[in-house]
């Protein structure tokens, strides 16, 4: 794999760790991104005594005060709602067919949603997903704007840029232009989402994979659509937004070494 400086330029060609020889597994990728996912999930139900908090208990013995034995009425509890010596007038309460009473079958708040995946499919599932961000075809399918020559590895010296203006520059020099245009394009969402907190749909960019703590995993993130991971924080999820594998990823020399010295994902 051809390794290229902040100029756009090789310097050298280095072999790729065999983490990236597995094939593409679109099924187990979908499971470990759902398996994030899930975990993100925040739990919701509706308040216990909601539709319950009237007293709608009505005897049905025959005599018995306040009863509705004989009235010609059917069994749904009922509320009191004005009273004439021993004549009462009564509305439905509580039960799910009355105004204002319980829903039938609630969200509980005690669901669990989180699901879960073996650590040997979750790594494979990677693997497969680092595979595929070499993958041509994968990536055009995403809709990525991809640069000429690549795929492309790029040298150590990136992850020392601290400005974003100085990242944005050698992006543009390494051809990832026409994709810095097409991740810095939003609008405005359709529907409800825009009054709760998600107003805007906003494109994925290209990911940049770091080899550990540096001064551009703060300078790169202030570009849209683009990410900055370290390189044992990687996950399905970052590799294939949406469950969708082959994302423009640029991966730092050091950080494909780290992958083999290390035996990450294995």
């Amino acid at each position: 794999m051809i390794v290229k400086d902040l100029e756009g330029k090789k310097v050298k060609e280095i072999k790729l760790p065999t983490q990236f020889n597995e094939s593409y597994h679109p099924d187990l990728i979908k499971r470990a991104v759902q398996t994030i996912q899930s975990s993100k999930r925040q739990r919701y139900g509706a308040k216990l005594e909601a539709g319950m908090r009237s007293s709608s208990r009505l005897s049905k013995r025959r005599k018995d005060y306040k009863g509705v034995y004989g009235r010609g009425s059917s069994r749904t509890p009922r509320k009191v709602m004005w009273r004439r010596g021993t004549q009462f007038g009564y509305e439905g309460a509580t039960a799910p067919n009355t105004k204002g009473g319980r829903k039938a079958h609630p969200p509980k708040a005690e669901k669990i949603f989180v699901k879960k995946i073996n650590l040997k499919e979750n790594a494979k599932a990677i693997r497969s997903a680092l595979a595929a961000t070499f993958n041509l075809e994968l990536i055009k399918k995403r809709s990525h704007k991809i640069p000429e020559g690549f795929p492309f590895i790029i040298e150590d010296k990136i992850q020392n840029l601290q400005k974003t203006k100085e990242v944005k520059s050698t992006l543009k020099k390494l051809g990832f232009d026409k994709e810095l245009e097409r991740s810095e394009k939003k609008k405005v969402r359709a529907g409800k989402g825009k009054n709760r907190g998600r107003k805007y749909k906003k494109k994925v960019g290209p990911l940049i994979v770091v080899s550990g703590e540096c001064k551009l995993l703060k300078s790169g993130i202030n570009l849209p659509g683009i990410e900055v991971v370290n390189i044992k924080d990687l996950n399905a999820e970052l590799l294939a937004p949406g469950t969708h594998a082959g994302r423009l990823t640029l991966y730092t020399e050091s950080s494909i070494s780290k992958i083999e010295k290390e035996k990450l994902f294995k």
